[in-house]
Protein backbone atom coordinates (compact mmCIF):
# COMPACT_ATOMS: atom_id res chain seq x y z
CA UNK A 1 0.00 0.00 0.00
CA UNK A 2 1.39 3.80 -0.97
CA UNK A 3 1.17 6.02 1.47
CA UNK A 4 -0.02 9.70 0.21
CA UNK A 5 0.24 13.14 2.06
CA UNK A 6 0.84 16.00 -0.56
CA UNK A 7 -2.06 16.93 -2.77
CA UNK A 8 0.07 16.89 -5.73
CA UNK A 9 1.15 13.68 -5.39
CA UNK A 10 -2.14 12.17 -5.01
CA UNK A 11 -3.47 14.14 -7.85
CA UNK A 12 -0.12 12.96 -10.11
CA UNK A 13 -0.63 8.83 -8.83
CA UNK A 14 -4.25 9.66 -9.94
CA UNK A 15 -3.31 10.70 -13.40
CA UNK A 16 -0.94 8.03 -13.79
CA UNK A 17 -3.45 5.58 -13.05
CA UNK A 18 -5.86 6.43 -15.12
CA UNK A 19 -3.07 7.00 -18.37
CA UNK A 20 -2.98 3.32 -17.65
CA UNK A 21 -5.88 2.14 -18.06
CA UNK A 22 -7.36 1.88 -14.87
CA UNK A 23 -10.23 3.37 -12.97
CA UNK A 24 -9.89 4.91 -9.72
CA UNK A 25 -12.09 4.07 -6.71
CA UNK A 26 -12.14 6.57 -4.36
CA UNK A 27 -13.14 5.72 -0.90
CA UNK A 28 -13.24 9.03 1.52
CA UNK A 29 -12.81 8.14 5.26
CA UNK A 30 -12.73 10.31 8.42
CA UNK A 31 -10.69 7.50 9.63
CA UNK A 32 -11.00 4.84 12.90
CA UNK A 33 -12.30 1.81 10.35
CA UNK A 34 -14.16 -0.25 11.29
CA UNK A 35 -16.01 -3.08 8.75
CA UNK A 36 -18.41 -0.76 7.07
CA UNK A 37 -15.10 1.06 5.23
CA UNK A 38 -13.75 -2.43 4.52
CA UNK A 39 -17.24 -3.43 2.41
CA UNK A 40 -16.82 0.17 0.41
CA UNK A 41 -13.15 -1.04 -0.32
CA UNK A 42 -14.44 -4.52 -1.26
CA UNK A 43 -17.02 -2.86 -3.49
CA UNK A 44 -14.69 -0.83 -5.13
CA UNK A 45 -12.09 -3.61 -6.00
CA UNK A 46 -14.66 -6.06 -7.08
CA UNK A 47 -15.41 -3.28 -9.64
CA UNK A 48 -11.44 -3.78 -10.84
CA UNK A 49 -10.80 0.01 -9.27
CA UNK A 50 -7.70 0.97 -8.18
CA UNK A 51 -8.50 2.20 -4.65
CA UNK A 52 -7.82 5.39 -3.42
CA UNK A 53 -8.87 6.00 0.41
CA UNK A 54 -8.72 9.05 1.95
CA UNK A 55 -8.47 9.67 6.11
CA UNK A 56 -9.38 13.36 7.15
CA UNK A 57 -11.34 14.37 10.09
CA UNK A 58 -13.23 17.43 8.26
CA UNK A 59 -13.39 20.22 11.40
CA UNK A 60 -15.80 21.98 8.84
CA UNK A 61 -19.15 19.08 9.25
CA UNK A 62 -18.78 19.36 12.71
CA UNK A 63 -21.14 22.44 14.18
CA UNK A 64 -20.33 21.28 17.83
CA UNK A 65 -16.61 21.89 18.67
CA UNK A 66 -16.48 19.09 21.36
CA UNK A 67 -18.25 16.75 19.05
CA UNK A 68 -14.99 17.85 17.11
CA UNK A 69 -12.66 17.25 20.09
CA UNK A 70 -14.16 13.62 20.89
CA UNK A 71 -14.02 12.15 17.32
CA UNK A 72 -12.23 9.27 17.28
CA UNK A 73 -8.66 9.41 15.98
CA UNK A 74 -6.79 6.27 14.94
CA UNK A 75 -3.93 6.73 12.74
CA UNK A 76 -1.84 3.58 13.75
CA UNK A 77 -4.66 1.31 13.63
CA UNK A 78 -6.02 2.68 10.63
CA UNK A 79 -3.03 2.63 8.21
CA UNK A 80 -2.53 -1.81 8.87
CA UNK A 81 -6.32 -1.79 8.76
CA UNK A 82 -6.63 -0.58 5.15
CA UNK A 83 -3.74 -2.21 4.30
CA UNK A 84 -5.56 -5.35 5.30
CA UNK A 85 -8.32 -4.35 3.49
CA UNK A 86 -7.15 -4.16 0.20
CA UNK A 87 -6.33 0.21 -0.17
CA UNK A 88 -3.94 0.74 -3.15
CA UNK A 89 -2.93 4.24 -1.90
CA UNK A 90 -3.69 6.00 1.05
CA UNK A 91 -4.16 9.79 1.49
CA UNK A 92 -3.80 11.16 4.40
CA UNK A 93 -4.09 15.70 3.74
CA UNK A 94 -3.27 17.76 5.98
CA UNK A 95 -5.33 20.40 7.15
CA UNK A 96 -3.19 23.69 5.72
CA UNK A 97 -3.78 21.67 2.38
CA UNK A 98 -6.95 20.72 2.60
CA UNK A 99 -8.30 24.20 4.33
CA UNK A 100 -5.68 26.69 4.27
CA UNK A 101 -7.39 29.09 6.32
CA UNK A 102 -8.18 27.25 9.12
CA UNK A 103 -9.26 27.93 11.74
CA UNK A 104 -10.43 30.64 10.67
CA UNK A 105 -13.49 30.26 8.41
CA UNK A 106 -12.50 29.21 5.03
CA UNK A 107 -14.20 31.50 1.89
CA UNK A 108 -15.42 28.92 -0.42
CA UNK A 109 -18.35 27.06 0.55
CA UNK A 110 -20.65 24.32 -1.52
CA UNK A 111 -23.92 24.36 -0.48
CA UNK A 112 -27.22 21.63 -1.43
CA UNK A 113 -29.89 23.35 -0.59
CA UNK A 114 -33.26 21.69 -0.02
CA UNK A 115 -31.16 18.23 1.29
CA UNK A 116 -28.30 19.84 3.14
CA UNK A 117 -30.56 22.03 5.78
CA UNK A 118 -33.14 19.21 6.53
CA UNK A 119 -32.79 15.91 9.26
CA UNK A 120 -29.08 15.96 10.13
CA UNK A 121 -28.52 19.52 8.72
CA UNK A 122 -31.52 21.15 10.82
CA UNK A 123 -30.10 20.12 13.97
CA UNK A 124 -26.53 20.84 12.97
CA UNK A 125 -26.52 23.98 10.84
CA UNK A 126 -23.42 23.87 8.36
CA UNK A 127 -23.23 19.91 8.56
CA UNK A 128 -23.30 19.53 5.12
CA UNK A 129 -22.02 22.24 3.53
CA UNK A 130 -18.88 20.99 5.30
CA UNK A 131 -19.60 17.55 3.87
CA UNK A 132 -20.39 19.15 0.01
CA UNK A 133 -16.99 21.24 0.69
CA UNK A 134 -14.16 18.28 1.42
CA UNK A 135 -16.34 15.79 -0.77
CA UNK A 136 -16.08 18.33 -3.80
CA UNK A 137 -12.64 19.26 -3.38
CA UNK A 138 -11.18 15.29 -2.72
CA UNK A 139 -13.40 14.71 -5.99
CA UNK A 140 -11.86 17.68 -7.91
CA UNK A 141 -8.22 16.48 -6.46
CA UNK A 142 -8.72 12.83 -7.47
CA UNK A 143 -10.12 13.51 -10.93
CA UNK A 144 -12.42 11.35 -13.11
CA UNK A 145 -13.31 8.07 -10.28
CA UNK A 146 -15.97 6.34 -8.89
CA UNK A 147 -16.67 7.32 -4.91
CA UNK A 148 -17.95 4.78 -2.77
CA UNK A 149 -20.43 5.76 0.01
CA UNK A 150 -21.92 3.61 2.84
CA UNK A 151 -26.03 4.18 2.52
CA UNK A 152 -25.81 4.37 6.52
CA UNK A 153 -25.38 8.11 6.15
CA UNK A 154 -28.22 8.13 3.92
CA UNK A 155 -28.81 12.10 3.53
CA UNK A 156 -24.77 12.34 2.84
CA UNK A 157 -25.22 10.19 0.06
CA UNK A 158 -28.18 12.16 -1.51
CA UNK A 159 -26.36 15.93 -1.04
CA UNK A 160 -23.07 13.92 -2.72
CA UNK A 161 -25.25 12.85 -5.59
CA UNK A 162 -27.13 16.04 -6.25
CA UNK A 163 -23.65 18.21 -5.85
CA UNK A 164 -22.00 15.87 -8.25
CA UNK A 165 -24.58 16.18 -10.98
CA UNK A 166 -24.97 19.73 -10.25
CA UNK A 167 -21.66 20.97 -10.60
CA UNK A 168 -20.91 18.00 -13.04
CA UNK A 169 -17.98 16.24 -11.76
CA UNK A 170 -16.67 13.44 -13.14
CA UNK A 171 -17.54 10.94 -10.64
CA UNK A 172 -19.90 7.76 -10.15
CA UNK A 173 -21.40 8.19 -6.69
CA UNK A 174 -21.85 4.53 -5.77
CA UNK A 175 -23.78 3.46 -2.59
CA UNK A 176 -23.25 0.30 -0.77
CA UNK A 177 -25.64 -1.13 1.60
CA UNK A 178 -25.29 -0.85 5.49
CA UNK A 179 -23.34 -3.03 7.60
CA UNK A 180 -24.07 -4.12 10.96
CA UNK A 181 -23.13 -6.23 14.40
CA UNK A 182 -24.70 -9.13 14.64
CA UNK A 183 -26.96 -7.37 17.35
CA UNK A 184 -28.04 -5.18 14.42
CA UNK A 185 -26.20 -2.10 15.60
CA UNK A 186 -25.45 -0.17 12.37
CA UNK A 187 -21.49 0.20 12.23
CA UNK A 188 -20.35 3.85 12.99
CA UNK A 189 -16.67 5.10 14.33
CA UNK A 190 -18.64 6.82 17.03
CA UNK A 191 -19.95 3.15 17.97
CA UNK A 192 -16.93 2.73 20.06
CA UNK A 193 -18.02 5.80 22.33
CA UNK A 194 -20.62 3.47 23.67
CA UNK A 195 -20.29 1.24 26.82
CA UNK A 196 -22.29 -1.90 26.97
CA UNK A 197 -25.78 0.07 28.78
CA UNK A 198 -25.81 2.72 26.23
CA UNK A 199 -25.11 0.14 23.02
CA UNK A 200 -27.95 -2.08 24.76
CA UNK A 201 -30.08 1.13 24.02
CA UNK A 202 -28.58 1.94 21.07
CA UNK A 203 -30.14 -0.91 19.51
CA UNK A 204 -33.75 0.92 19.60
CA UNK A 205 -32.60 2.66 16.57
CA UNK A 206 -32.71 -0.24 14.50
CA UNK A 207 -35.46 -2.04 16.33
CA UNK A 208 -37.60 1.32 15.53
CA UNK A 209 -36.86 0.97 12.07
CA UNK A 210 -37.80 -2.68 12.12
CA UNK A 211 -41.39 -1.75 13.44
CA UNK A 212 -41.44 0.72 10.84
CA UNK A 213 -41.13 -1.49 8.51
CA UNK A 214 -43.51 -4.29 9.38
CA UNK A 215 -46.33 -1.52 10.14
CA UNK A 216 -46.04 -0.55 6.50
CA UNK A 217 -48.69 1.25 7.37
CA UNK A 218 -49.04 5.30 6.51
CA UNK A 219 -46.11 7.73 7.53
CA UNK A 220 -47.66 9.26 10.19
CA UNK A 221 -47.88 5.53 11.95
CA UNK A 222 -44.79 5.11 11.10
CA UNK A 223 -43.01 7.95 12.60
CA UNK A 224 -45.10 7.66 15.58
CA UNK A 225 -43.79 3.84 16.46
CA UNK A 226 -40.60 4.91 15.45
CA UNK A 227 -40.29 7.71 18.08
CA UNK A 228 -42.08 5.39 20.45
CA UNK A 229 -39.57 2.66 20.44
CA UNK A 230 -36.74 4.91 20.81
CA UNK A 231 -38.41 6.97 23.43
CA UNK A 232 -39.08 3.68 25.44
CA UNK A 233 -35.38 2.89 25.26
CA UNK A 234 -34.29 6.19 27.13
CA UNK A 235 -33.20 7.61 23.70
CA UNK A 236 -33.13 11.54 22.72
CA UNK A 237 -34.97 11.66 19.71
CA UNK A 238 -33.37 13.35 16.99
CA UNK A 239 -35.75 12.36 14.78
CA UNK A 240 -37.93 9.48 13.50
CA UNK A 241 -39.01 10.28 9.33
CA UNK A 242 -40.49 8.85 6.27
CA UNK A 243 -39.28 10.44 3.19
CA UNK A 244 -39.32 10.50 -0.26
CA UNK A 245 -35.78 8.96 -1.13
CA UNK A 246 -34.85 11.27 -3.77
CA UNK A 247 -35.55 14.37 -2.30
CA UNK A 248 -35.87 13.42 1.74
CA UNK A 249 -39.40 15.64 1.45
CA UNK A 250 -41.55 13.55 4.54
CA UNK A 251 -44.48 12.11 2.59
CA UNK A 252 -48.08 12.63 3.36
CA UNK A 253 -50.45 9.81 4.55
CA UNK A 254 -51.72 9.85 1.07
CA UNK A 255 -48.53 8.37 -0.12
CA UNK A 256 -47.63 4.83 -1.38
CA UNK A 257 -44.43 2.69 -2.74
CA UNK A 258 -40.94 2.82 -1.71
CA UNK A 259 -39.95 5.26 0.76
CA UNK A 260 -37.04 6.02 2.93
CA UNK A 261 -37.49 6.06 6.70
CA UNK A 262 -34.63 7.60 8.85
CA UNK A 263 -34.53 7.85 12.41
CA UNK A 264 -31.56 9.82 14.97
CA UNK A 265 -30.92 9.98 18.44
CA UNK A 266 -28.29 10.69 21.19
CA UNK A 267 -27.35 8.07 23.81
CA UNK A 268 -25.11 9.19 26.81
CA UNK A 269 -23.83 11.75 24.41
CA UNK A 270 -23.18 10.21 21.40
CA UNK A 271 -25.42 11.03 18.25
CA UNK A 272 -26.17 8.14 15.86
CA UNK A 273 -28.48 7.65 12.68
CA UNK A 274 -29.35 4.49 11.38
CA UNK A 275 -31.99 4.13 8.09
CA UNK A 276 -33.55 1.65 5.60
CA UNK A 277 -35.99 1.42 2.88
CA UNK A 278 -39.58 1.12 3.60
CA UNK A 279 -43.11 0.64 1.50
CA UNK A 280 -45.59 2.85 2.97
CA UNK A 281 -49.49 2.91 2.20
CA UNK A 282 -52.18 4.73 2.47
CA UNK A 283 -54.23 4.93 5.55
CA UNK A 284 -57.66 4.14 6.39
Amino acid sequence: MRRVVGIEEWRRLAAEKRASGRRIGLVPTMGALHAGHESLVAAARANGDYVIMTIFVNPRQFNDPNDLRAYPRTPEADRPLAESFGVDALVEPTMAEMWPAYPDPTPTTVSVAGLGDVLEGAGRPGHFDGVASVVAKLAIVTGSSRAYFGEKDFQQLAVVRRMVLDLGLDVEVVGCPIVRDDDGLALSSRNVRLDASARARALSLSRALAAAADLGGPPSAMREAMAATMTAAQVVVGYAEVVDPATLRPLEDDATGPARALVAGVVDGVRLIDNREVEVRKGP
